[in-house]
């Protein structure tokens, strides 16, 4: 069975091109599986009858479970329930998902940056989102503004870029952001789901002519909340593709692991509270390290030709 035919209207038969029953009935002459789940088949595709969703749903699932793979179900069932929910009801989940009410308000005060004015979001998780507490200390005058949002994970941040981010008009992004997709806060991640979600991330910013600066994610040997996992090769892993992506995009890579990285590749026990956060100590370094970083992404180039593509 053709799984993608499946995902896009349950249009599989299940029948091979020298099967000769009619398409309209199962071989006991009965109505198919297209019709017992709501779509009718036409000469060239498939096309959806009037059904309410929650029927749709139930002959839907009817179908997967004759149909399908026990190992497909899951999956299967997750994109027909939400082809089939309504798009108001999507889009409040993602909303919800993506916290977008967080800084809703904050954004909507704060002014579009005045002439001149380099602008720079710090953009990640509860790293971020306590970093900003200090901004006016250690990044004295500079319009930094932080939207950090703690336990948030890389597929919830995709969701809110273009409101916490690009709206913002900023010139840089500073985007710190993996920890809580390795200690799978929503679920378990992938290193590759983990960085096509700071590629979109880069790309929509670089769209936008914005200055990326790609955050490696800090050293953890292990986090308090979920034991075990032995995070610290993974974050290696890939804080190895972040610095190798980050040169074929022309973003600047922020190497925070290296100096803040014990025997252990885990945190030094005088940056951390916790193996995780930083104290204002771990914070004092990162903004040592990030401070001439973003003055160089943002300087002007000579050549007038670095900055068409992002940075």
């Amino acid at each position: 069975m053709n799984g993608t035919d499946t995902y896009r209207g349950m249009a599989t038969t299940g029948h091979s091109s020298s099967d000769n029953t009619p398409r309209g009935s199962d071989t006991d002459g009965s109505v198919d599986s297209h019709n017992r789940i709501g779509w009718t088949a036409g000469k060239h595709a498939a096309r959806p009858m009037e059904l309410p969703a929650r029927q749709i749903e139930a002959r839907a699932t009817t179908y997967i479970r004759r149909m399908m793979p026990r190992a497909l179900l899951r999956v299967t069932a997750a994109a027909v329930f939400v082809a089939t929910t309504p798009l108001m009801a999507q889009q409040s989940s993602a909303a919800e998902f993506a916290n977008l009410a967080r800084y809703r308000a904050a954004n909507a005060e704060l002014p579009p940056p005045s002439p001149g004015e380099q602008r720079v979001v710090f953009f990640g998780n509860s790293i971020t989102e306590g970093w900003a507490k200090h901004f006016a200390v250690m990044f004295p005058g500079r319009p930094y503004v932080g939207r950090g949002i703690s336990g948030q994970t890389t597929a919830q941040m995709v969701l809110r870029f273009r409101q916490d981010v690009v709206a913002l008009k900023p010139a840089a992004v500073v985007i710190l952001a993996g920890t809580n997709d390795i200690a799978g806060n929503t679920g378990p991640a992938t290193l590759e789901e983990i960085e096509s979600n700071l590629a979109a991330m880069t790309e929509l910013a670089q769209a936008n002519g914005i200055k990326v600066l790609l955050s490696s994610v800090l050293p953890v040997y292990d986090y308090p909340w979920k034991p075990g996992l032995e995070p610290a090769p993974k974050i290696v892993a890939l804080n190895t593709w972040l610095k190798q992506y980050a040169a074929t995009r022309g973003a600047t890579y922020v190497d925070y692991h290296t100096p803040m990285a014990d025997a252990r590749q885990g945190m030094k026990a005088e940056l951390a509270y916790d193996g995780v956060h930083p104290t204002e100590a771990g914070y004092r370094v990162m903004a040592h390290i990030v401070e001439p970083l973003i003055r160089h992404a943002l300087a002007p180039d000579k050549r007038g030709e670095k900055g068409k593509r992002g940075n």
